[in-house]
């Protein structure tokens, strides 16, 4: 299943105000709510926060890079 790893580590560490931290946090919630809309799903997996789509399609069209296995990352960077 297509995945990538979310990390929250450095979201708002090149903010330079509260105003800029409030701002990516609210960014952040914004996307959270529409993957979650969207069907995404949040699964810990090894001690690691995945988000999940049943369908590649569906992960793709927003951009992401799925993290499922090497043979997929050589897939894009051959594209």
């Amino acid at each position: 299943m297509p995945h990538f790893t979310w990390r929250d580590k450095g979201l708002s560490e090149d903010c330079h105000s509260l105003a800029a931290m409030a701002a990516r946090f609210e960014e952040a919630a914004a996307l959270m709510r529409r993957l979650d809309q969207d069907g995404f799903r949040l699964e810990r997996q090894r001690g690691q926060q995945h988000i999940t789509h049943g369908d590649s399609t569906v992960f793709a069209d927003f951009g992401f890079l799925d993290e499922a296995g090497p043979g997929r990352q050589l897939e894009l960077v051959e594209s």
